[in-house]
């Protein structure tokens, strides 16, 4: 089911080709959740700057979004939030750093819905990746396996618990005050550092193993539903 379907010289271009919309689609909706969240929490500041839609461009910073093709991490532009407009500020952030990671596990979740009802459909009709003449089909089934991936990668990768990551925001709820503002004056720096973290491997080799393992449980939760 999960074997190549592209032919070996073009494999690495259609691979390319399948993850641009899926990243595009995954930072787009993650960003939205943040300016929603953060209008449910009091925020209108990225309701106000036109930054509360799902339009793509609205959202995508260039240069991020080749790194999360090319290099498997990647940014958008952050939704603008003011926390001063939150009924309760600390709780506010926390909500909506979350809303973010959570809107991609559920986009997974999505894609594994629609995944195990093309694969009821393909079983009903006899389609399969070793039928001949059913190239768009073996394509698809692909496309939503990495959808699948991609979203719960995303998600993991921003629940790091250091700034600028959603995961501080979350983490840091649990802190004194006064040690989450001393450890946010030094963003930048801790920024830096994870950024090398990923390059060297030291940090992507743990989150890409605890995405394959939650992957490999969705995919094993779609075969068994009872849709086929």
């Amino acid at each position: 089911m999960l074997g190549s379907i592209f032919p070996s010289t073009l494999e690495e271009l259609g691979y390319l080709l399948l993850q641009l919309p899926i990243s595009v689609l995954a930072l787009s909706i993650h960003e939205y959740s943040h300016g929603l969240m953060a209008k449910y929490c009091g925020d209108d500041t990225a309701d106000n700057l036109g930054r509360l839609t799902l339009n793509p461009l609205k959202h995508l910073d260039l240069i991020g979004t080749l790194c999360m093709v090319i290099c498997g991490f990647g940014w958008a532009k952050p939704v603008p939030i003011n926390s001063r407009n939150f009924r309760n500020p600390r709780k506010g952030m926390a909500l909506t750093a979350l809303a973010g990671p959570a809107s991609n596990f559920c986009l997974s979740l999505l894609f594994a819905l629609i995944l195990a009802v093309t694969l009821a459909f393909g079983v009903h009709f006899g389609v399969s990746e070793e039928t001949s003449g059913y190239d768009v089909y073996d394509v698809f089934i692909r496309f939503l396996c990495m959808g699948i991936q991609i979203n719960i990668y995303f998600a993991i990768f921003n629940l790091i618990p250091v700034p600028p990551f959603d995961g501080s925001r979350i983490f840091f709820i649990f802190l004194p005050t006064k040690w989450y503002f001393g450890i946010m004056k030094y963003e930048r720096f801790i920024m830096i550092g994870v950024l090398l973290l990923l390059w060297s491997g030291l940090l992507t080799t743990p989150i890409g193993q605890l995405t394959n393992l939650i992957y490999n449980g969705i995919i094993k939760l779609v075969t068994i539903l009872p849709i086929y």
